[in-house]
């Protein structure tokens, strides 16, 4: 029998872990105290009553209301108005500062839902969007965001991918995609380690050529706890790399990217996005969208640990970076505005 199916298969009768617990609560956004939801309402149409807008009450409401809360002021401001919040957010605001408002709005499902549409609308798919969700994101928030994808496509996530990639970089984006049937807490036995951890090494180091199924078998049907405190430690005992440096030397492509992506989530989330925030900012041109897509997906999740992170690689605050690199303001807001 294959020893990797067999290492899989003894998972299954084990009891499931909660990845969201596992999340904490170390974001910058908290849930404000004494709120009144129809009062936000009103303050934000008042806000967008007349020429122009009122911005600072825009981004003082949005920023410092918890999503739960938010939702909350959405419903009032339609009960109010007859209007959709985000509609009127949509048509009264512009550019990048109606980006990040239309995100804070939305529930974190309809935000990832939507960007993975955008990443697959127009000729070609944007992997890098693909790979940053489908690698960061627990089973909950994947499901939460196919179940918004079949709400409002009438049709499934994983069908639609299919039309947009291929290879083997498909095979783990699926994987992915429908959700991580492995996702038990229990680490497996040393001896179960081993071989899963000598599986990975000959499929790669050890003869010519790569079998990239073994990685795509393990790194996407794994939990994070799994993989966490077992095969990266584990591989590298007996290969004498890391997973992550086998990879990079085997692979190329979307597929290397994939994999890596999922092993540097799996050693540290906030680094992972720290890394992905660093790289939007740089060069000639900062990239908005991710920078927006992070900010706000992660500020209530782990944005003061990405903060964190982000000094500890870059010997700079994400407050300065953000300061030069974006001109809206409203991201410096979702850090709550410390700065360091």
């Amino acid at each position: 029998t294959n020893p990797l199916q067999d290492d899989l298969e003894s998972l299954t009768d084990s009891a499931s872990c909660s990845s969201s617990a596992d999340l904490g609560n170390r974001g910058t956004i908290k849930a404000a105290a004494h709120f009144d939801p129809s009062e936000d309402a009103e303050a934000l149409k008042a806000a967008m009553k007349g020429f122009g807008t009122k911005d600072k009450v825009l981004i003082d409401i949005l920023t410092q209301r918890s999503c739960e809360q938010r939702q909350l002021i959405a419903e009032a401001y339609q009960d109010a108005t007859g209007s959709a919040l985000q509609d009127d957010l949509e048509g009264e605001t512009r550019g990048d500062f109606e980006d990040v408002l239309v995100a804070l709005v939305s529930t974190p499902a309809a935000y990832d839902c939507h960007e993975v549409m955008r990443a697959m609308k127009g000729a070609g798919s944007k992997d890098d969007i693909l790979i940053e969700i489908f690698a960061s994101r627990t089973n909950e928030q994947i499901k939460a965001l196919s179940d918004v994808y079949l709400n409002e496509k009438e049709n499934l996530l994983i069908k639609d991918l299919r039309k947009e990639v291929g290879g083997d970089f498909s095979k783990a984006l699926f994987l992915l995609a429908e959700v991580r049937p492995f996702t038990v807490g229990n680490v497996p036995s040393a001896s179960r380690r081993r071989v899963s951890s000598q599986a990975l090494y000959e499929a790669s180091e050890k003869k010519w050529g790569t079998d990239e199924s073994a990685f795509i078998e393990i790194l996407c049907q794994r939990s994070e706890a799994q993989l966490r405190q077992s095969f990266l430690s584990e591989y590298k005992s007996i290969s004498g790399k890391t997973l992550q440096h086998s990879i990079e030397g085997e692979m190329s492509g979307e597929l290397e990217e994939l994999l890596v992506a999922i092993v540097k989530c799996v050693k540290s989330r906030p680094a992972y996005f720290a890394e992905r925030l660093h790289e939007s900012m740089k060069g000639g041109g900062t990239d908005e969208a991710t920078l927006h897509r992070i900010m706000v997906s992660r500020s209530e999740i782990d944005l003061l640990d990405v903060r964190k992170e982000f000094k500890k690689l870059y010997d700079e605050s994400l407050h300065s970076a953000l300061e030069v690199s974006h001109s809206s303001g409203v991201l410096l807001f979702c850090l709550n505005r410390t700065k360091t």
